[in-house]
């Protein structure tokens, strides 16, 4: 199954996030990930990584972020790492919350998934 990793700044966002997606996603490994390592805001590389490993079983792994600097250490987390990971170009909760559904599917692939967390862009909320 594809996994899913949500990073933020904010550990307790990414952790919120990954409540509500989970909501939805069955049995989809959601890993949050967020913070300075030290209590503050930030996102830190090498917790990315953790996270990334904890959520792959072999099928890969799409990524959701929140600001800037978490897209470029992502970035840096998927270099290091031996998973194949995606980062989707998606609002982090609404596509976390997609992602997690399509992730459930038995035919879902780290594309599909991806495709579906993109998809929020699009969702009008009024």
């Amino acid at each position: 199954m594809v996994g899913l990793v949500i990073v933020s700044h904010s550990r307790k966002a990414a952790e919120g996030i990954a409540e509500v997606a989970a909501e939805m996603g069955g049995d989809t490994r959601i890993e949050p990930v967020g913070g300075d390592g030290q209590g503050g805001f930030g996102t830190v590389p090498d917790d990315i990584e953790d996270a990334l490993a904890a959520a792959d079983d072999g099928e890969g792994v799409v990524v959701l972020v929140d600001l800037g600097s978490a897209v470029m250490n992502a970035d840096v987390a998927i270099e290091m790492s031996d998973v194949d990971a995606v980062i989707a170009d998606a609002p982090v909760l609404e596509g976390a919350v997609n992602a997690a559904v399509a992730a459930t599917s038995p035919k879902a692939t780290l594309d599909s998934v991806r495709e579906q967390a993109e998809a929020a862009r699009d969702v009008d909320k009024l």
